[in-house]
């Protein structure tokens, strides 16, 4: 690998890793909002419609060429919209929703395995050593890092459990899915209709725009304008632009960042201390993604 490739790799872990924290700081906003009684139907209705406009209008004002896409490749922006973005997303807001948010983390973070079976059973690829460990690392380390020893977190709402599974699917699909859109789209214009989609879907599944209709605070209004935009435009663009330049299978296992940010998150606002075994999980992970960057730069 050149210095320019190598350069690129680190660049798309980074990005990858900047997606994770604002990832998890928009899953703490969105828990604040349901302790306040909004539904993950509303939230995701508000947050794919919001997304969705502001990046429209940003790419208008920035380059419109970007809107440009041919319509041989509708079903595929649909099936990113749809099975992607919109349902990874309200999946992991109804998990959240519904049982705790450190088992809800566990679950949707078994999506590297999704990936993971998805490269060797449909791509007839083979996994390095190293890309095994590390999956085996982090798949570990989150276990730790949410707390999953305690058992009292598996009494857990059957509608949440099987959410975060379903969170877990739907985040393979879209890391799986806005590769092979970037091979001939720039990731903002795949994240644009892959929005669009999602939020036509949500506004088709729940009454048009309803969840705008109620009246909410400025502090919540504060929280639902930042998980549409900074919790929603900007995490997925890096992630997509991670994507470009490292393997779906690697960024969705550095993504694993986010229940180690989430921690971070909880303890500083909330008070929420992490114990030894969670810190121990916490450098499992950490340890794991470096395994995986050494593995890259060989390549």
């Amino acid at each position: 690998m050149n210095k320019t490739d190598l350069q690129q790799v680190r660049l798309g872990y980074l990005y990858v890793s900047l997606a994770a924290i604002l990832f998890a700081i928009s899953g703490t906003s969105a828990k604040f909002l349901f302790n306040d009684g909004i539904t993950a139907f509303q939230l995701i209705q508000m947050r794919t419609t919001l997304a969705f406009a502001g990046l429209l209008t940003w790419i208008c004002l920035k380059d419109p060429a970007l809107l440009k896409i041919s319509t041989k490749n509708l079903p595929y922006f649909i099936g990113l919209g749809v099975f992607g973005i919109g349902s990874a997303q309200f999946f992991y807001l109804l998990a959240i929703s519904k049982i705790n948010v450190a088992a809800a983390i566990l679950l949707h973070y078994t999506g590297p395995v999704f990936v993971a079976l998805y490269v060797v059973f449909v791509q007839r690829q083979k996994l390095s050593i190293n890309s095994v460990l590390a999956i085996l690392g982090t798949l570990i380390g989150c276990f730790l890092v949410v707390g999953a020893y305690n058992l009292q977190l598996f009494a857990l709402n059957r509608v949440g459990i099987i959410a975060g599974i379903l969170a877990a699917v739907s985040f393979a699909v879209y890391s799986i899915l806005s590769e092979y859109g970037m091979r001939k789209y720039t990731p903002w214009t795949v994240l644009l209709y892959g929005l669009l989609f999602a939020a036509l879907m949500w506004n088709s599944l729940h009454p048009p725009l309803e969840a705008f209709l109620h009246r909410y605070s400025p502090f919540q209004w504060g929280l639902i304008l930042f998980i549409g935009i900074c919790g929603t435009i900007f995490p997925f663009g890096l992630y997509f632009e991670g994507v470009k330049r490292i393997k779906p299978t690697h960024a969705s296992i550095t993504a694993t960042l986010e229940p180690i940010s989430a921690g971070v998150i909880a303890a500083v606002f909330l008070g929420e201390v992490m114990v030894t075994l969670q810190i121990i999980g916490g450098l499992i992970v950490i340890v794991s993604i470096i395994i995986l960057q050494l593995n890259s730069a060989n390549h």
